[in-house]
C-alpha cells in the first residue's frame, strides 16, 4: 500500500501542506493548513468507483488500465 505524508511547512509568506514535492494554497495559520492537510488525507482514504486510465509513459508510449477504487493510500499528516 501506497504511504502519502502530508508535512505543513512555512511557503510564500504563510503556511501550507506539502506532498511529495507538491505543495498545497498557502494558508494564514498553522492551524489552517493543518486542518486542510487532515480533510486532504481523509478525503484520499475514501474509495472510489473502478476507472479505466490512459497514460503515456517517458518513452512516448500510451498505456490502458484499470484503476481499482479500493486501492487507496495510507495518509498521515505531520508537522
Amino acid at each position: 500500500m501506497t504511504k502519502l505524508t502530508y508535512e505543513i511547512v512555512e511557503h510564500d509568506g504563510g503556511w501550507a501542506y506539502k506532498v511529495g514535492g507538491t505543495f498545497s494554497e498557502t494558508f494564514p495559520s498553522h492551524d489552517a493548513a493543518r486542518k486542510a492537510a487532515e480533510r486532504a488525507a481523509g478525503e484520499q482514504r475514501v474509495a472510489g468507483d473502478d476507472v479505466g486510465i490512459v497514460y503515456e509513459d517517458t518513452k512516448g508510449k500510451w498505456h490502458g488500465e484499470v484503476a481499482s477504487g479500493s486501492d487507496r493510500p495510507d495518509t498521515d499528516v505531520e508537522g
